[in-house]
Formats: structure tokens, C-alpha cells, sequence
């Protein structure tokens, strides 16, 4: 299935209502699952991660399919091994190819005994059900903080607590690594950090009530959208000046393409337009590596060159995301370059188009889809393939552009 596209011709406005933020929320079902007493999360996600997350760590099977949820797998195999669990922890083909060996090295450092089923270095994987018992444990900085996170939220229920070193010079997506060690900090959990050390005793989780906040990836769509409209006044519901999300940034980087954000005394945020300047955005992403298709799709389509660096993670996301946003941006005639390893940049260089219809291929990534829905607006016949896979995140993306006029037709 496809869906073609057409944006409102003047201006683009409406009233959008923002998914709960699956990072956060997918934090808190860990937390809640190893406290003594269970608290209320309140607004929490319904994005698949977070579906599948909650259903793993409630299935009685002893087979847990996580199918693309990439967050789900490394948090429930660190608390499964936590909580003495034998288990089998399966996913996609896709997923079964996304690596998770510094996590179960940095497991099996605690007396955990997990092995790999299939490839090596990858899920799906088999929890023992053996207590863990060592308290020190090495982890690797440069390849996904979900693997830091998963062993952070864990530590306080371990019987030695945990001290966790974080090895290398490259350490990505520090921003999400904060949001563990704050909403641990909300239900009563005390560390230390001291350089990239983290030390956390043993402790207990307090009972604490939290509302999740809108979700600011969610939100940088709508800030790709204003930047590429003529005129804008869009309403984002719900979404808060004081965020935990790495991600809010898009605020200020959308103001370099004149957006503003006004908050509401009431809640909610007013995004409007002025008159851009920027032609070259050079920028590191390495803490906000999911902003990356959805920064160089806009400024592809807004004229404006860019380098953008710290985009190492790409490759073992849901799909190759370098490959996948040469390969799709090329269709729309614009020439992206890999500078270096972390590198990916537009130096102006276009080519012919497409023949339109134009079909971008989405690869089972809820990001490509979002990120180029928005290019509709320059070539008003774009097909966006197999659409349904933005229920990752944000299962209402495409109800809340028909909010916004957006004709949406099924072909």
C-alpha cells in the first residue's frame, strides 16, 4: 500500500495533538516493573515500542517477540536478566541483525549467562535465569546509549548496586542517557557522576505518579512543515517549555529557518514564520541522531546546504539511514555525500528528478516516512510506501495531516 499526498495550497494551519513520548514512556514501564510499590504513568505512549515492551515484560512465554522495537530489546533483556528470568528474546529480521553484544558483554560482567541463538553478536538472545552478582562492569560509549540506559535502570535493584565505566572517546546520544538517570531521579533513585563514571548503590524505587510529556520527535515534523510553508500558524497541543528530550532542540534549530515557538500560559505551543536566511547548516548530531533524515530532507527542500556530523549510529537503526536518505533523496534529485564515517553532507548538487509519481521507499523506518511526507509539498504527486509503519511512533501521524488539510488518497 502507498499513499499519495497533496498539501493545501496558502497557508498551513490547524491544532495537532502530539504522541506521548515513547522514550520516556518506555523508561518508566521498567521502572514501575522493578519497584515494590507501582505507581500511575499517566498520558503513557501508544506507539508499538512501547506496546511490545509492556507485553514482553507481562507475557508468562517464555518466547518474547519484540518484532522492530529496538528501545523494547535491549531494555527487557537487561531486566529480564535482573529479575532471574529464563527467557528467549526475538525480534524482526531486521532486529536480528541490529547489534547487542556490548549489552550482553556488559551483562555477562555481572554474572549473567546469555547466549546468542542465531548470529553472533546479535538477537535473538537467551536469558539463564541466574542471579546476577558483580557490581562493576565496562560499556562501550560510541554505539547506542540504549545499552548505558538498560544497565542503569537495572543497577538499583542489583545486590551490589552497579558501577558503570563508559569506555572510548565517542559517546552518542548523551541526551537520552540524562532522561534515564532524571526520571530515576523522579522515583527516588540517588548516583553519582563523575566523568564517565556512574555509580548507583542499591536501592529501592519510590512510588512516584509521572505524566509523560509530549514527544519532541514527534514534534520535529511539524517543524520541518512550518520551515517548508509559505505561511504557517500551527498548534501543537500539550507540548511544554521544560522537556527531558534530547530532541527539543529542533526548537532552535528551526529557528534558524525563521520558526517561532510561542508558548501558551495554558499549555501548548503556536509555531509561526518569518523570513529565513540561512543558506549552510553545519551541524554534529551525535547527541540527537534521530533528527538527522528529518534536518536533511528540510533543508534539501529548502535550498539550504548542509554537513551534518555525529551520524555513525544510522547505519544500525531500524535501517541503514545514510543509504536509505542518499537513495531516496537522490529521487528527488538532490546529491548527498558521505564526507567521512560520521559524516553525511549536500553541497548544493542536484540531478534530474524523478518522473513523478514519485515512490519513497520508507524501509520499515517510521522516520523516513515522516521525514518525507512533508516533500509533498514540492512535488505534489509523492507516494509514500507501506505508511502504516509510522505506528513505530506516532500511530495518528497521518489523521493529524488530514487535520491540516492534507489530502491523503490510497493507491
Amino acid at each position: 500500500m502507498k499513499y499519495a499526498l497533496k498539501f493545501p495550497e496558502g497557508k498551513l494551519q490547524g491544532k495537532i495533538c502530539l504522541p506521548s513520548s515513547k522514550s520516556i514512556s518506555n523508561r518508566l514501564l521498567i521502572i514501575r516493573e522493578l519497584s515494590a510499590c507501582k505507581f500511575n504513568i499517566e498520558n503513557l505512549s501508544d506507539s508499538d515500542d512501547t506496546k511490545f515492551l509492556q507485553q514482553g515484560m507481562q507475557s508468562a512465554s517464555e518466547i518474547v517477540d519484540i518484532e522492530h522495537a529496538g528501545t523494547a530489546m535491549r531494555f527487557i533483556t537487561a531486566y529480564f536478566a535482573a529479575t532471574n528470568q529464563t527467557k528467549t528474546i526475538t525480534g524482526s529480521e531486521r532486529m536480528k541483525n541490529r547489534p547487542i553484544g556490548d549489552l550482553i558483554d556488559a551483562l555477562n560482567q555481572l554474572g549473567a549467562e546469555i547466549k546468542y541463538l542465531e548470529k553472533f553478536g546479535c538477537p535473538p538472545v537467551r536469558t539463564s535465569g541466574k542471579q546476577l552478582s558483580g557490581n562493576i562492569i565496562d560499556i562501550s560509549g560510541d554505539t547506542s546509549s540504549q545499552f548505558i540506559s538498560a544497565m542503569l535502570l537495572i543497577a538499583p535493584v542489583l545486590p551490589n548496586g552497579l558501577r558503570l565505566q563508559i569506555k572510548g572517546d565517542v559517546l552518542v546520544s548523551m541526551p537520552y542517557i540524562k532522561m534515564t538517570l532524571d526520571l530515576m531521579k523522579q522515583t527516588g533513585i540517588e548516583y553519582t557522576l563523575s566523568n564517565n563514571t556512574i555509580i548507583v548503590p542499591r536501592q529501592e524505587y519510590r512510588s512516584n505518579d509521572i505524566d509523560v510529556e509530549r514527544d519532541r520527535s514527534a514534534a520535529s515534523y511539524w517543524y520541518q512543515m512550518a520551515i517548508l510553508a509559505n505561511n504557517v500558524e500551527i498548534l501543537l497541543e500539550g507540548l511544554t517549555k521544560d522537556s527531558l528530550q534530547g530532541d527539543a532542540i529542533i526548537e532552535q534549530l528551526s529557528q534558524m529557518f525563521g520558526i517561532n515557538t510561542e508558548y501558551l500560559s495554558q499549555g501548548g505551543a503556536i509555531l509561526t514564520k518569518q523570513k529565513s536566511s540561512c543558506k549552510m547548516l553545519d551541524y554534529n548530531f551525535i547527541d540527537i541522531p534521530d533528527l538527522i533524515q528529518t534536518m536533511a530532507v528540510t533543508c534539501c527542500l529548502s535550498n539550504t546546504c548542509f554537513r551534518f556530523a555525529g551520524a555513525q549510529t544510522l547505519r544500525v537503526k531500524e535501517t541503514n539511514r545514510i543509504a536509505a536518505l542518499k537513495n531516496e533523496l537522490l529521487k528527488l534529485g538532490f546529491c548527498l555525500k558521505e564526507t567521512a564515517h560520521d559524516v553525511i553532507a549536500w553541497d548544493g548538487e542536484k540531478t534530474l528528478p524523478q518522473k513523478q509519481p514519485i515512490s519513497i521507499a520508507t524501509y520499515n523506518d517510521h522516520r523516513m516516512a515522516m521525514a518525507f511526507a512533508p516533500a509533498a509539498m514540492m512535488f505534489p504527486k509523492l507516494q509514500i510506501e507501506n505508511p502504516d509503519v509510522v505506528s513505530k511512533s506516532y500511530p495518528k501521524f497521518w489523521d493529524e495531516l488530514k487535520n491540516v488539510g492534507v489530502e491523503i488518497c490510497t493507491c
